[in-house]
């Protein structure tokens, strides 16, 4: 097994992740074997629990590290990232204001 693969993320939806998104993250969790968590500060949920995810309390603009790892952390991560990056609309939640933009991939 590779070493873990990790990513930050800006959350660009006005919501926040709610019901929806998180739900989302989850199916796409499920559908690999790598273990995929999401950490907010000192916070640490597994991407296979829509509650876990929800409890994180993430609001807009909150930065989450992406931690992956397992025998397909490769694609596993490049589909986490299209989660956060997608269009708004395939998340089912309203479009960010110009202000907000696309999420902005940080340093680290």
């Amino acid at each position: 097994m590779a070493a873990m693969k990790m990513a930050r993320m800006q959350i660009p939806w006005p919501q926040g992740l709610h019901l929806r998104p998180a739900g989302q993250l989850v199916a796409l969790a499920r559908a690999f074997q790598s273990s995929i968590r999401i950490r907010v500060e000192e916070r640490v949920a597994d991407a296979r629990s829509v509650v876990s995810l929800l409890l994180l309390c993430v609001t807009l603009g909150t930065v989450l590290e992406i931690e992956v790892a397992g025998d397909d952390e490769d694609a596993a991560l490049a589909a986490v990232m299209s989660i956060f990056g997608s269009d708004q609309e395939q998340l089912e939640v309203p479009a960010p204001s110009a202000a907000t933009g696309e999420p902005k991939r940080l340093p680290g």
